[in-house]
């Protein structure tokens, strides 16, 4: 290579936590063999053989696969008293040589590409990698011991003193009933309000404060690994090679890892015909009966590079800038800040009613409820995508829990359990509105089940979650997670009063006091008033402002969550742990120019 191409490489280093190899390898100036050989002579070794020669199962097994990965250092073989270790990552291995030597006694190394330590190690231990991939989440966080027919009986017993109660005495039991889901409504009204004021105050006030002129050094650039899983995907891998292209993070500090399942052939077949970029690769996710997102992302995170992790989907369409600002306000905050959660939004609102309503909901809970959530220090429930992580921070919690259907819920209670904080950012990723009645009411059932399995899970011991979170974020548990699921799963109760402004009466109303009616009436007003004026509000934007007169129309659409309530309460009993795929990429053409 030329003088001036090194000096341009050393340039670029200077402002990025990247080697020299992976930066020429990303502006096309060295091939990875010329890299490992150039780095083989530099630290006076040789190139592992793997050909030729395989890794001792039994030497990895000392160390353990995933610790291997995280250090780039693989023990090959034993000659006599010392040890050949395959090391990706020359430049460090003499910050593991003492932990090494601790389990495997004096060692030596030589020089192995990534790409090839990776494999070596897959073809030695990847049962063992698929195996910890299910079970890395401890037992007493994860939902993998959930009792199906226990739950089963327990609901029968329910049902059998419901009905019982209803025979003996029908008001008594309505009211109970009826008492409990109007609690519920009023609570999560309550929370609503409360997040939508914090975070327009919080808004307000950051308008009217003068630009930040505080002068910064600049940040040298990490590496950031993004995780795309992908299932039974194949018309979507060519427009995410160029949605993510559009990212303007340096392409040798990008490493994006497109997951997908081992035998799912269209979906490998479609990119291997895509021409993928360097930053970009596949990792295959072994078999197993176990078939959910979260155990796809336990496994590729062991192969991520980057200090930074992030989510994203394979209809997802992110702002151009968002690795940039993601960096920066991690480099920004306090140690203890291990999760930063985007903005999601929908490219397709015009194409039907659904979409529409679909996008209106969306606006409202992710620009103004979870942000108005972190503010007021409850419990932040993550969204599916554009998720970052401190990578250290999310090994330690042990990833995501692999059984759960909604990992991203269950893994903000986590953090926050474990003394993590979650934080929202303004930058937007557009993603594809689920717009067909039979498909969105799956995907809700698997939402809400999920939500019911995580409460479950959660409070196993109340005690013990009370005391990790304190009080208020105890309480907010209840309202989000519990109140949501009473309110979907009562409301045909809630409904039977508004047959009254059809002209129809109430059979209990001449059972009530003379106050109930009004009472209940301004309850009920209270929270459409709320809901509507949050909605609106939240369609602020411009490209939003045309859905306002449509906002009206959710009375007609949130009664498709409660089919969805109860087939996600059934699945529970039939198959807690089944992933109800939602199929993309039908309407996702209006994302691109």
């Amino acid at each position: 290579m030329t003088a001036p191409d090194l000096m341009r490489a050393l340039e670029i280093q200077t402002h990025q936590q990247a080697r020299l190899g992976d930066i020429l390898r990303a502006h096309g100036l060295a091939s990875e063999g010329a890299v490992i050989a150039a780095l083989a002579e530099q630290f006076g070794t040789t190139v592992i053989d793997t050909h030729d020669t395989r890794p001792d199962p039994r030497l990895i097994d000392l160390v353990g696969p995933r610790r291997c990965l995280q250090m780039g250092c693989l023990p090959w073989a034993r000659a006599g008293s010392c040890t050949l270790v395959a090391c990706s990552a020359p430049d460090r291995f003499a910050d593991h040589r003492a932990e090494l030597e601790a389990v495997l006694g004096p060692v030596t190394y030589g020089i192995i590409s990534e790409t090839n330590l990776h494999q070596a190690l897959i073809n030695s231990r990847q049962s063992t990698l698929r195996l910890m991939a299910e079970t890395c989440v401890k037992a007493s966080e994860s939902c993998r011991d959930w009792d199906g027919p226990r739950f089963s009986r327990i609901m029968a017993g329910l049902f059998v003193m419901l009905v019982t109660a209803i025979l003996i005495a029908p008001l008594a039991s309505f009211l109970a009933l009826f008492g409990v889901v109007v609690v519920a409504l009023l609570l999560g009204s309550a929370m609503k309000i409360a997040s939508a004021v914090t975070q327009l105050r919080s808004k307000s006030r950051a308008e009217r404060q003068p630009p930040d002129t505080t002068l910064r050094f600049p940040v040298r650039k990490p590496v950031v690994s993004i995780m795309v899983p992908m299932f039974r995907e194949p018309n979507i891998a060519p427009r995410l090679v160029k949605r993510l292209g559009a990212l303007d993070y340096p392409r040798e500090l990008l490493d994006v890892m497109l997951v997908v399942e081992e035998d799912d052939y269209l979906t490998r077949d479609a990119l291997a015909r895509s021409a993928l970029p360097h930053w970009m690769r596949v990792i295959p996710v072994p078999d197993s009966d176990l078939r959910t997102k979260p155990r796809a992302l336990n496994y590729a995170l062991n192969f991520a590079r980057g200090s930074i992790v992030g989510v994203y989907d394979a209809e997802d369409a992110p702002a151009a800038d968002q690795i940039h600002r993601v960096v920066d306000h991690f480099a920004q905050a306090g140690p203890d800040l291990a999760c930063i959660q985007g903005v999601l939004d929908y490219y397709n609102p015009r194409t039907n009613w659904l979409s529409r309503c679909f996008t209106i909901e969306y606006a409202a809970w992710f620009r103004l409820m979870l942000p108005g959530l972190e503010k007021l220090g409850l419990v932040v429930p993550l969204g599916g995508t554009t998720l970052f992580f401190r990578t250290e921070l999310l090994e330690k919690l042990g990833g995501w829990d692999a059984h759960n259907v909604t990992e991203d819920a269950d893994l903000g209670i986590r953090l926050a359990r474990h003394g993590y904080r979650t934080e929202l950012l303004h930058t937007v990723t557009m993603e594809e509105a689920n717009c067909r009645v039979w498909p969105w009411i799956k995907q809700r059932s698997r939402w809400l089940k999920g939500y019911a399995m995580t409460y479950a899970v959660h409070m196993r011991d109340p005690k013990a979650l009370w005391m990790q979170l304190g009080a208020w974020r105890f309480l907010g548990i209840q309202v989000l997670f519990l109140g949501t699921l009473i309110q979907f799963l009562l409301a045909p109760i809630l409904w039977s009063f508004w047959i009254m402004l059809f002209g129809f009466g109430h059979p209990l109303i001449e059972a009530l006091p003379t106050w109930f009616l009004p009472a209940i009436a301004s309850v009920f007003l209270l929270a459409e008033v709320s809901g509507l004026a949050i909605n609106i509000i939240a369609l602020s934007a411009p490209e939003h402002r045309f859905l306002r007169g449509w906002a009206i129309t959710l009375h007609a659409y949130f009664p498709l969550a409660a089919v969805a309530a109860y087939k996600g309460c059934w699945e529970m009993i039939s198959s807690p742990f089944y992933w109800d795929k939602t199929t993309h990429g039908i309407h996702d053409t209006v994302a691109d120019p």
